[in-house]
């Protein structure tokens, strides 16, 4: 008999997690799109991932849902999806947001400092 634990635990309804090194190579190819989701000021003063398309959080839900005639052109392919900040804390709460719009594959990287330390190249400009 199945358990609630089991219910609430349901890990197909999760993706499996992504490494930052998995990353790396999975946007280097193509196969996944990559959100930075932090301010105009804060990719301004430490740059971005490179091949990431930068989604502040305020403009997240207009710009990431298909439905939008907003919607940025690479959230519509079907790709998996993945986001990342500064620290981590507003990427894990935008993936939430992610599911919500209809994306079904989207992964938590944390923040930039995790892509820079799995070898990510950093892009200013």
């Amino acid at each position: 008999m199945p358990s609630i634990f089991n219910f609430f635990s349901n890990a197909a309804a999760r993706p499996a997690a992504l490494s930052a090194r998995d990353a790396i190579s999975q946007v280097a190819d193509g196969s996944l799109v990559l959100i930075d989701i932090r301010e105009f000021g804060e990719v301004a003063a430490s740059g971005k991932a490179k091949g990431a398309i930068h989604i502040p959080t305020a403009q997240l839900r207009m710009i990431a849902d298909p439905r939008s005639p907003e919607c940025h052109p690479a959230l519509k392919s079907g790709k998996p999806v993945a986001l990342y900040c500064a620290s981590g804390g507003r990427a894990g709460m935008a993936q939430g947001m992610m599911h919500q719009l209809g994306h079904d594959t989207v992964h938590y990287l944390g923040g930039l400092a995790h892509w820079a330390q799995a070898g990510g190249e950093i892009v200013r400009g």
